[in-house]
């Protein structure tokens, strides 16, 4: 962690947290909202429901399948070479290219947008690593939560105006009478240049404040030391207990809530027969609450400590997924969405901020690497059950979405192993022993 006092210009602060705001559009538009619903009902629609959704959570799942070995590797080498700005800006590059590819697929090119999307959620993963481990090197603990908590606000109000932008063109659109299969492809378009625009503050004032560590003579090549050092992180797992408890919580808990990211959109279409715009305008009054959910959550840990402030966000989870399964009106639906906004603005925050004051700044990459790799491997987890269980229940969204809870409550108990005071001693005492040697 960067020393306590320690901290970047706030123009720098403000630049790292506006890649939450270019992001944010991508998981928006494309996971959450537009996109999915539209590979389902148009793309995959000859396949049926059940199967259609079943492939769109299983190219999620191998997508984070991908990320959860190439984070930590790719985390490792830019501690090493002291460059992660510049895989952030191949990653953002790819990403924004990958959305604009799939304003191209049709109807019936199923593999075409499977593989696109692939290649865009790794893009997107890796710069999401990438990115977040910038955060103890620019600002102290005392303002870690804070600062975790106004990266994730801003990024809720960057995929707020990209959906805006979005609901805006399909309105005028079908008021011209275009079909889904014409509007949509200028959506994902809008999508990819927000991003690109977005993240030029970062890519522009953003420092990268690592210095490349030395390879003696005759040594091994950068990946296979990067291979080695991640093998002895993991090989010296007991000197950091609670980072590594923590990634395994955040692996289950993390689950529940790539599942809803993935399928929400998916969920109120099958079920409750929401048309493209009132998904978006859901998903837009959702993006307001996680906002306010992410900016309050950084203050409260801040104040009363990371761990019980996502007890709190995950208490929020559950309320919130047994609300949907009790529903029996919009007016339910509506109030179920809104709890989901707080509860994932809450506990994205307060679990980035948790890792950071777990992490030595010397490792920075490599750990948050280890972070992506856990939110990966629930990202293949939570969206691979529900799509089995839609799958093999022909289309049962509600007995699928019944696996999310299960998620939640393991993860509340889960905390309860955490001591966040010991993770802290540890990232400061190898802080020190770097320091002295």
């Amino acid at each position: 962690m960067t020393p306590k006092g320690t901290n970047a210009p706030v123009r720098e602060q403000f630049s790292w947290a506006m890649f939450d705001v270019a992001n944010s559009g991508y998981t928006t538009v494309v996971l959450t909202t537009i996109f999915n619903a539209y590979f389902v009902a148009a793309i995959a629609a000859d396949l049926g429901s059940g199967t259609a959704t079943f492939l769109w959570t299983m190219t999620v799942a191998i997508a984070n399948g991908i990320v959860l070995f190439s984070g930590p590797v790719i985390g490792a080498i830019a501690d090493q070479r002291a460059n992660k700005k510049t895989f952030l800006v191949f990653s953002s590059a790819g990403c924004v290219l990958a959305t604009i590819l799939l304003g191209f697929i049709g109807e019936g090119g199923v593999w075409p947008a499977m593989m696109l999307v692939i290649l865009g959620t790794v893009m997107f993963a890796t710069g999401e690593n990438l990115i977040s481990s910038f955060l103890p090197e620019i600002c102290d603990s005392e303002r870690m939560g804070r600062l975790s908590g106004y990266g994730w606000g801003l990024g809720y109000f960057g995929g707020l105006l990209t959906l805006a932008g979005c609901l805006g063109y399909i309105s005028f659109a079908e008021g011209q009478g275009a079909t889904p299969q014409q509007y949509i492809p200028v959506t994902l378009w809008i999508t990819a240049g927000v991003f690109a625009v977005a993240a030029l503050p970062t890519l522009l004032w953003l420092r990268e404040r690592a210095v490349p560590q030395p390879r003696p003579p005759g040594g091994p090549g950068h990946l296979r030391a990067a291979f080695a050092e991640v093998r002895k992180t993991l090989t010296h797992a007991r000197e950091f207990t609670d980072l590594f408890r923590f990634l395994g919580v955040l692996v289950v808990f993390q689950s529940g809530v790539s599942t809803v990211i993935v399928v929400a959109a998916i969920y109120a279409q099958e079920v409750l027969a929401f048309t493209s715009q009132q998904l978006i305008i859901m998903v837009m009054v959702v993006n307001v609450t996680a906002a306010v959910g992410a900016l309050g959550m950084g203050h409260i840990q801040d104040r009363y400590g990371s761990r019980r402030a996502l007890t709190l966000a995950l208490s929020m989870w559950v309320l919130a997924i047994v609300a949907i399964l009790i529903s029996d009106s919009a007016a339910n639906i509506w109030i179920a969405a809104n709890l989901i906004g707080l509860a994932m603005g809450s506990s994205q925050a307060a679990g980035r901020a948790l890792i950071g004051h777990f992490t030595p700044l010397s490792r920075t990459g490599e750990f948050f690497g280890l972070w992506g790799l856990a939110a990966r491997l629930a990202a293949f987890v939570g969206p691979a059950s529900y799509g089995l269980i839609s799958y093999i229940s022909g289309g049962n969204q509600q007995l699928a979405i019944l696996s999310t809870l299960t998620f939640f409550i393991v993860g509340l108990l889960g905390l309860t192993t955490i001591d966040e005071d010991r993770g802290k001693r540890a990232a400061r005492e190898h802080n020190d022993d770097c320091a002295n040697a």
